[in-house]
């Protein structure tokens, strides 16, 4: 929280105010003050102390006064400030704290992201800030037990507060109170008599002190420069391992370091429990040796050790992250831990020893790299495989890969890195390559560092990779089902997927440049329309010109505030206000139209490869936490599919003459794989026989017959299935289908009726993820779940959606994956000339020899559909085209 509010208040002063230990004035005038709050709990109040030393460490004041408490200091200062008329942000969620509203002083929530001012407290409240105290009085508070007046409750306090005013106003004149609309006001004015005294010793229990005795004001508040060494040390302990890298040099102690530490939010990585021992760092070896092969003797003998080996682990340096334009510059291997070497064979610095040649190197290590009787580990061995197909080998006999090991055992308990997954488990700090090289337009490249250091850094990468392999593999392998996913998912998936990114796709790079000019032309014509409609010219892309023509201008209702109290020109608000209003829809639609023009029709043609004329996305296994596969340079997995403008940008994925696209797609398989896991009688008996899914569940939820489900009936009903798949309330629901909210409940709740087995499966799930912690897919995936019993209902709640959706996107990914590896097998043995290009989502896209198209495309849609045995048949749609647009 407080690094947010650093980064949205700029030059602000800030303090920071926490409640002393012991009494305040407030338990003199009332003994009973807080007496029903319970004790801190046993696992926060250890962490109080620490967050003090930080605060201070930051820079930042810290304000504890006796005698009062923190809200009471935080008034004094609103006070002041108010008096020097300056503007005051109090970060709260407090109800207490709209008392000290006014012009000047403002609430943001940061949890909530909402934001509370004169206008938001009346709108809440019914009444001006001014009155917040009469109606604590009258209410009271269970938390702080402060009386009240028994018998009114929050409704009644404002229905007295709405029609009569203040305390003094109410008992002025107690018998205009009978005349009041709300429940019970006639019998009121005897219990307002009975109980006078208590509601104004509520008063000034509830009243925040404003003239506390402080050593520090407004104008004295003063950040100064943070103590990055004393920071850098609390981190570490605590183990804030992104903040950590947020800190840079602990040298360079500037106030402007604490506005850089503010920039990012860093997410905590959530803890896991998954088996006590498995978090035990292993023992460091007694010796660490690493050699520098320069010479063929000590080749040789390092050759030797590797044929006698059972397993080494392995890695390569190379001149680009770019599969198919990286070179080799040096190879790693250790065969034990605290051993391994390093073959330079490529540094061409001025000054640099004389090294093997990579030829020369990769002639003798060809015959030990293709054996595939010889256990290879290494971490990302994707990468190192491609690579050394750059120079006619094949990596075979890949059995495990670290960055695989990690994902399987906790997909989203750390980043599968290597140098994060070795500080995590074996508390061990690795050379990075920022740190030997630099950073930024000066960074070198690893042919360009001197050989010792290179050196150690590359020995040291295959020994810690060697050392995480010890650790991970004997956790895999006491749990069969992760075991199976490893071994008959991730692990075969390697050399796949490596085909894949090699083969790359054919792109019409003037087909895209004609689309680009196109968009632009119709971005011009958005912003003219734009313009007109807004009576004015201005910047389509700034918020701050964006809302004031929105929500100043043209008044259209404020949806959502930004922390800082400004309406929100968000995504999600434009959507919204699109369905009502012109301007919205217009620049809902330029938005949409200059993310495509800029990541797609514009980017694409500059990823085609000079040498091979094709696009070479990178497709990574370890990056979404239920098992889904990414793409990335470019990304293939977000190019749209329902818009006219997305379809054109997939024109342009085109076959080579002689050649037609095939692209094989799962029909609905999310749905398949919820009718297979809830075992829902009125599901599977719709896919069995064949039936439209949707349309059968509009038939159900609307009852009526099939025959007579309208289009809107069958999109409702669609907007039903996918929703609760992924944990839609009511109140979603309706927003989607523009209905309201007791009637997408009804909807929900004949759907249940006429699906059971849905429900219980939810019902089932949720309670399965409350007691073990995660859930699994079908194939024994799982997905670990650190908010499922966090006492913050809202992350629970988010956790227990999750748990209904993960089995089924995470078995979908698992038989997406089981796929491709099945066709390309396939396709390797046979003398078909066909080969996968592409995978995204669901679907999997070949280019194939025009004379081969059937036998190709029934042989894929049969080892698809094979590729899980559900209770209901996996369907696969394949079409044929000369682009992607057309063979989807």
């Amino acid at each position: 929280m407080m690094r947010r509010l650093i980064k949205d208040y700029p030059n602000s002063q800030i303090a920071v105010v926490f409640d002393a230990k012991g009494k305040t004035f407030r338990d003199d005038m009332f003994a009973e003050y807080k007496a029903n709050r319970p004790p801190m709990p046993d696992d926060l109040r250890p962490q109080v102390q620490p967050i003090f030393d930080i605060v201070q460490a930051m820079g930042l004041p810290l304000l504890v006064v006796e005698g009062v408490e923190a809200d009471d200091v935080i008034g004094t200062l609103a006070r002041q400030a108010t008096e020097q008329k300056c503007d005051v942000v109090i970060s709260t969620g407090d109800k207490d704290m709209a008392q000290l509203v006014n012009e000047h002083v403002t609430l943001v929530n940061t949890m909530t992201e909402t934001v509370l001012d004169i206008p938001g407290v009346n709108e809440k409240y019914g009444f001006g800030p001014e009155l917040m105290i009469d109606y604590l009085a009258l209410m009271g508070d269970k938390v702080d037990n402060i009386p009240g007046v028994p018998g009114v409750g929050e409704k009644t306090a404002q229905g007295l507060i709405q029609g009569m005013g203040g305390l003094d106003a109410i008992y002025a004149d107690l018998e205009k109170v009978r005349t009041l609309s709300f429940r019970g006001a006639k019998n009121m004015p005897e219990k307002l008599i009975e109980h006078r005294d208590m509601a104004y010793l509520s008063y000034r229990l509830a009243t925040i002190k404003t003239d506390v005795e402080l050593e520090l004001g407004p104008e004295t508040i003063k950040i100064s420069a943070p103590d990055n060494a004393k920071l850098r040390e609390l981190f570490e302990d605590l183990e804030f391992k992104g903040w950590v890298k947020d800190l840079g040099d602990v040298d360079t102690q500037t106030t402007e370091t604490l506005a850089t530490f503010a920039q990012e939010e860093s997410i905590p990585e959530p803890i896991i429990e998954v088996a006590s021992s498995a978090f035990v760092p292993p023992l460091a070896p007694a010796e660490v040796k690493y050699d520098i092969i320069t010479d063929k003797n000590l080749f040789a003998e390092w050759l030797v050790r590797l044929i006698a080996a059972p397993a080494f682990s392995f890695d390569t340096e190379t001149t680009s992250l770019n599969i198919m334009d990286a070179k080799i510059v040096g190879i790693s291997f250790a065969i034990e831990a605290g051993k391994a070497a390093y073959i330079p064979c490529g540094h061409d610095y001025m000054g640099a020893p004389e090294q093997l040649p990579v030829e020369w190197v990769l002639m003798e290590l060809k015959t030990l790299l293709e054996d595939d009787n010889k256990i290879k580990i290494g971490q990302n061995l994707k990468y190192d495989r491609s690579v050394l197909l750059n120079y006619g080998v094949t990596l075979r006999g890949i059995a495990f890969d670290t960055m695989l090991e990690s994902y399987v055992w906790n997909s989203i308990g750390s980043r599968h890195n290597m140098d994060a997954l070795a500080e995590k488990y074996l508390d061990y700090k690795t050379v990075t390559f920022e740190e030997l090289a630099g950073k930024g337009v000066k960074q070198l490249a690893f042919n360009q560092l001197p050989v010792e250091d290179a050196g150690h850094y590359a020995a040291e990468d295959a020994d810690i990779t060697l050392r995480l392999h010890q650790f991970f593999w004997p956790q895999l392998d006491q749990i069969a089902s992760l075991k199976s996913v490893f071994n008959e998912i991730e692990i075969p998936l390697i050399p796949v997927l490596s085909h894949v990114e090699r083969n790359g796709a054919l792109v019409d790079a003037n087909l895209l440049g004609k689309h680009s000019i196109e968009l632009g032309e119709r971005l011009t014509q958005l912003e003219r329309k734009a313009y007109e409609i807004a009576g004015q010219e201005f910047n389509l892309s700034s918020p701050k010109q964006l809302g004031v023509i929105l929500f100043e201008q043209q008044k259209l209702p404020v949806i959502k505030k930004t922390p800082t109290g400004t309406p929100s020109t968000a995504e999600e608000v434009l959507q919204e206000l699109a369905l009502d209003y012109p301007l919205p829809k217009v620049l809902m639609e330029y938005r949409g139209l200059a993310k495509l023009k800029s990541t797609y029709t514009d980017k694409l043609p500059l990823e085609i490869n000079k040498r091979t004329g094709r696009i070479h996305t990178s497709y990574h296994q370890a990056v979404a936490a239920t098992g889904r596969l990414s793409s990335q340079d470019p990304n293939l997995q977000n190019i749209p599919i329902k818009t006219e403008e997305g379809r054109r940008i997939r024109q342009a994925f085109i076959a080579p003459a002689g050649f037609k696209l095939v692209a094989a797609d799962y029909s609905q398989i999310e749905l398949r794989i919820m009718a297979h896991l809830s075992d829902d009688a009125g599901l599977l008996t719709a896919f069995d026989k064949g039936l439209d899914v949707h349309r059968a569940t509009a038939a159900e939820v609307f009852g009526v017959g099939l025959d007579s489900v309208t289009s809107e009936m069958r999109r409702s009903a669609k907007a039903i299935n996918f929703g609760l798949i992924y944990g839609m309330s009511a109140f979603g629901l309706a927003k989607q289908l523009r209905v309201g909210r007791n009637e997408a409940q009804q909807y929900i709740d004949r759907y249940f009726e006429r699906y059971p087995g849905v429900q219980r499966y939810m019902n089932e799930t949720r309670s399965l993820a409350h007691e073990q912690g995660f859930v699994e897919t079908i194939f024994g995936r799982r997905l670990y779940l650190p908010d499922i019993n966090a006492k913050n209902k809202n992350l629970q709640m988010a956790a227990e959606r999750t748990a209904i959706n993960a089995p089924m996107q995470g078995t979908a990914a698992d038989i997406i994956k089981k796929a491709m590896i099945s066709v390309d097998g396939w396709l390797l043995k046979s003398n078909l000339n066909a080969k996968l290009i592409m995978q995204v989502h669901d679907e999997l896209v070949l280019e194939v020899a025009e004379d081969q198209l059937d036998e190709v495309r029934d042989g894929v849609i049969a080892r698809m559909s094979a590729a899980a045995q559900l209770k209901v048949p996996l369907l696969v749609e394949a079409g044929i085209g000369d682009n992607w647009d057309e063979a989807h």
